[in-house]
């Protein structure tokens, strides 16, 4: 992994802990309806990612 790489790791690690962050902040319900959104995000890049 190059330099480049880890940069761009980094950044996405800290864009995910931020929105993390977010989310715990929010009432409940919203949080749930939050997780739900991130959960389907994530699910659909690392799947995407098996196609390639």
């Amino acid at each position: 992994m190059s330099d480049t790489d880890n940069d761009k790791a980094g950044i996405e690690t800290d864009a995910l802990l931020s929105r993390l962050l977010v989310i715990e902040d929010q009432p409940l319900e919203s949080r749930a309806a939050a997780f739900t959104q991130l959960h389907d995000e994530l699910q659909h890049r690392l799947e995407g990612g098996d196609s390639a």
